[in-house]
C-alpha cells in the first residue's frame, strides 16, 4: 500500500522544547482527550469526522500536487498526505484489534473501509503520478532521502498498475478485489473452521498440542464404550487436523496472473523492491541454508528416534511426524532437568518491563519512564504509557504497553505504529508513538504475572520493532521506523532476541518473585542448552516453509490446484520427516497469504542479526559504544537509506555478498552459533 502508517499532522512537538523541565511536570496533563491522544476519538462516533477531515485535507493537497510544484514541495505535500491519511489507517487498525468496546471496534471498521476506498483513489490518481514523474526528473538537487522518497512513491504506484492502459488496469483492480475477498475467507477459515476430532478423556492430550484443541460441551448425555485414546493416537489426530485447502488454491490461481504487471510471478512482484531483489536470489539463499543444515538435522532426527525407541521399549520404531514435538519436549526436559515454572519464577512481567528500561538506558543513555494517560486516551485500565527521554535531546517518543489477554483482543504479540516521526522544521520534530501489544495471561498485577521464557523472547522481539520506530529520525514519515522493506525491517527484532538470552543482561532484571535473588547462571545455561537442542531441525522447518512460500507464489511449472503434491515434494527434498497424505497444513498457515513470498525475510534477517550480534554487541551487550553504533548507523535511519548501505556502515567486513542484482546475507555467524559448520566450511566462508 502506498499510504501507510498513521500520523496526525497537526500534532507536532518541538525537538528541544522543555527538555530541562522536570519530567513529572512536563507530562502532567489532566485535560480530556480522545483515544491515543487524538481529539476526534472521544467517542466511537468520532471516527466519522476523523476520516472525513483526513480525506478533505488530503484532497486539498492532491489539488496542490496537480499544479506540479517544485520537487521539494511535492515531496513535503506527499508526505503530509501519508501523514494525514495514515492517522486514520493505523489508529483504526489498532482499535479494531484491541479495543474492548464493540462500538469503537465497529466504528473503526467503518472508518477503515472508507479510508481504504479513498486510498484506492489516491493510488490511481494520474495527476499525482504525473507530478511524481516530473519531480523525479528534477530532484537531483534534493537530499538523498527526498530523492529516495519520490522514486519509491512512483514505484509503489506502478506496483498498483497506474502506468497500465485503462482496460488492463481494470483487470488488475478486479483481480485485487477477488484476491482480497479470498484472503479474508482464508483467514476466517483458520479462525472458525480449524477442524475437529473427538478425544476422550481430554487429559490424554499432550500439553504441546493443547493449542490445537478447544473443548466442546454438549448438554445431552454421553453414552460411550471404551473410547479412551492412546497418546500416540491423540498425537496423530492432532497432527491430521486440517482445513479445506481450496480457498488457498483459488488465491494462488488469481495471484499467478501478475504478468500483466510486467512480472513473471507474484513472488517477483513482491520481492523486487526488497534487499533480495528477485526470487532467484531468495531461492539461492534458501538452498544454501538448506544444504548447511542438513547434516545436523539428520543427526538430531537419529537422536530423537533413538530416544523414542528407549521410551517405548522398541528396537526399530520410526519417528512419525506427530511424534516430533512430543518427544522433543520430553527429551529436552530429560536432558536438562529444566522446569519451566522454575524459570518463569524469575520473569515477572514487572521485572521484564524493568529489563527493557535497563536495556535502553545502558545502550542509548535513554530514560524510559512511565507517564500518566489523560482521561479518554486509554482503551483499557491496564494500558501503560512510557516516554523515552534523552537528557540532552529531550523526549524521543512514546510507547503504549497493552500486555494482558482479554476477550476479543488480537491473539498474538505485535508492534503497532500510531504516529511516525517526521521533521516539521529545523526546530520541530513530530515524535513517534507506537503500541506494543501482547497477550500474557494470569493476574492483572504485573508483579504476579510470570512469563515463560519464550514469552520473554517475544517481548524483546517486539520491543526491537518498537525501538526501530521510536529511535528513527527521518525527515519524512514515509520512511519512519519500520517503514522499510520487509527483509530489512525484521533485523532489529531478531537482534533484540539475543538480549533475552544473554546472562549478562538477564541478571540485571531477572529476579525471583519471592526472594529477589538474581537468576542463576546455571539455569540460564540449561535454558540455552534446551533452546539449542534440535535447533537445526527447527531451522530446517523454517527453511521448508520459506521454500514453500516462494514456490507457491513463483512461476507455475506445476498444475495449479495441485498444491499438496508440490509441498510434499519440497518436504521430501528439504526435511527429514515424511509427508502424510491428506494433511493440508498450508490451509491454516496464514503467513502464506499475509506475507506472500516474504516468509524468507525472517531467516534472511536472522542471518544479519547473528552477524551484528557477533561483531557489534556480543563482547559487551550493554556497552554504550555498541548502542551508539546501533542507533546512529542503523535505527535512526528507518527506511530513509538503502538498507545495504546501512548494513555495510554498521558491519563493513562481509555482512553480505552481492548476487544477481540483489544481496545474500553471510550465513556463517548463524551457522557457527548453531554449530552447523565443519572446519572446512568455516574457512570457505571466511575467504
Amino acid at each position: 500500500m502506498l499510504w501507510s502508517l498513521a500520523v496526525a499532522r497537526n500534532k507536532t512537538v518541538q525537538l528541544f522544547r522543555h527538555k530541562n523541565l522536570p519530567l513529572l511536570l512536563r507530562h502532567r496533563s489532566f485535560s480530556t482527550t480522545g483515544l491515543y491522544g487524538i481529539p476526534h476519538l472521544k467517542s466511537p462516533k468520532g471516527f466519522q469526522p476523523f476520516v472525513d477531515e483526513a480525506i478533505q485535507r488530503s484532497g486539498e493537497l492532491v489539488n496542490y500536487i496537480s499544479s506540479k510544484p517544485s520537487a521539494s514541495e511535492l515531496m513535503r505535500a506527499m508526505d503530509e498526505i501519508s501523514d494525514t491519511v495514515c492517522s486514520v489507517v493505523d489508529s483504526a487498525e489498532l482499535c479494531r484489534q484491541t479495543h474492548p468496546n464493540r462500538e469503537f471496534v465497529e466504528e473503526a471498521d467503518k472508518a477503515a473501509m472508507k479510508i481504504n476506498e479513498y486510498l484506492h483513489y489516491l493510488n490511481t490518481s494520474h495527476d499525482v503520478y504525473d507530478a511524481l514523474k516530473k519531480a523525479e526528473q528534477e530532484c537531483h538537487m534534493l537530499s538523498a532521502e527526498a530523492q529516495r522518497g519520490i522514486k519509491s512513491l512512483r514505484v509503489e504506484m506502478e506496483r498498483g498498475g497506474i502506468h497500465l492502459c485503462p482496460e488492463t488496469l481494470d483487470r488488475v483492480n478486479k483481480l485485487d478485489i477477488g484476491i482480497s475477498h479470498l484472503c479474508r475467507e482464508y483467514n476466517q477459515n483458520i479462525v472458525t473452521d480449524p477442524g475437529t476430532v473427538d478425544i476422550y478423556p481430554a487429559s490424554r492430550i499432550p500439553k504441546n498440542l493443547h493449542h490445537l484443541f478447544k473443548p466442546i460441551y454438549k448438554s445431552e448425555p454421553l453414552i460411550t464404550k471404551d473410547i479412551s485414546e492412546s497418546k500416540d493416537t491423540v498425537k496423530e489426530k492432532g497432527f491430521r487436523i486440517t482445513t479445506d485447502p481450496r480457498t488457498l488454491d483459488s488465491v494462488l490461481q488469481l495471484s499467478s496472473d501478475d504478468e500483466i504487471l510486467g512480472c513473471g510471478s507474484y513472488a517477483e512482484l513482491a520481492v523486487k523492491s526488497n534487499m533480495a531483489s528477485s526470487p532467484k536470489v531468495v531461492m539461492s539463499f534458501l538452498h544454501e541454508m538448506s544444504k548447511m543444515v542438513q547434516a545436523k538435522s539428520t543427526e538430531e532426527l537419529n537422536l530423537l528416534t533413538k530416544f523414542k525407541r528407549e521410551k517405548c521399549g522398541q528396537n526399530n520404531g520410526d519417528l512419525r511426524p506427530w511424534d516430533e514435538a512430543y518427544y522433543t519436549t520430553m527429551m529436552k526436559s530429560s536432558v536438562y532437568k529444566l522446569d519451566s515454572l522454575v524459570a518463569a519464577s524469575y520473569f515477572s512481567l514487572s521485572n521484564c518491563i524493568e529489563g527493557l528500561k535497563v536495556l535502553v538506558n545502558s545502550l542509548f543513555g535513554v530514560i524510559c519512564h512511565r507517564i500518566p494517560l489523560a482521561p479518554g486516551e486509554s482503551w483499557d485500565p491496564q494500558v501503560l504509557k512510557l516516554c523515552l527521554h534523552h537528557p540532552e535531546e529531550g523526549d524521543l517518543g512514546y510507547l503504549y504497553l497493552d500486555l494482558y489477554s482479554r476477550k476479543g483482543k488480537y491473539p498474538g504479540c505485535a508492534h503497532f505504529a500510531i504516529k511516525g516521526g517526521r521533521r516539521i522544521s529545523q526546530t520541530e520534530y513530530q515524535l513517534p508513538i507506537v503500541a506494543l501489544v501482547c497477550n500474557f495471561s494470569g493476574s492483572r498485577n504485573p508483579s504476579a504475572v510470570r512469563l515463560n521464557h519464550s514469552e520473554v523472547e517475544t517481548l524483546f522481539h517486539e520491543f526491537g520493532h518498537a525501538l526501530h520506530s521510536l529511535l528513527s529520525r527521518t525527515d519524512y514519515q514515509h520512511f519512519s521506523g519500520t517503514r522499510t522493506v520487509l527483509d530489512f525491517a525484521e533485523i532489529p527484532s531478531n537482534l533484540f532476541e539475543y538480549y533475552a538470552w544473554d546472562y549478562r543482561v538477564l541478571k540485571t532484571f531477572a529476579r525471583h518473585y519471592s526472594t529477589g535473588d538474581a537468576i542463576p547462571e546455571k539455569l540460564v545455561e540449561s535454558m540455552l542448552g534446551a533452546k539449542n537442542m534440535f535447533a537445526a531441525t527447527d531451522l530446517q522447518r523454517q527453511i521448508f516453509y520459506a521454500l514453500a512460500d516462494q514456490t507457491l507464489h513463483g512461476e507455475q511449472p506445476h498444475p495449479l490446484g495441485d498444491v499438496s503434491s508440490v509441498l510434499a515434494e519440497l518436504k521430501r527434498k528439504h526435511t527429514n520427516l515424511e509427508h502424510i497424505e491428506g494433511t493440508h497444513w498450508e490451509a491454516r498457515f496464514s503467513h502464506l497469504l499475509n506475507y506472500g513470498a516474504g516468509y524468507y525475510s525472517y531467516l534472511y534477517a536472522k542471518c544479519f542479526a547473528a552477524t551484528i550480534w557477533k561483531k557489534v554487541c556480543k563482547e559487551d551487550p550493554l556497552s554504550p559504544i555498541a548502542g551508539n553504533a546501533l542507533r546512529t548507523k542503523f535505527l535512526q535511519h528507518g527506511g530513509a537509506r538503502d538498507p545495504a548501505v546501512i548494513l555495510n556502515d554498521l558491519v563493513p567486513d562481509g555482512i553480505y555478498r552481492s548476487y544477481n542484482g540483489g544481496i545474500i546475507p553471510d550465513i556463517s555467524s548463524l551457522c557457527e552459533e548453531m554449530e552447523l559448520m565443519e572446519e572446512n566450511q568455516k574457512k570457505v566462508h571466511l575467504l
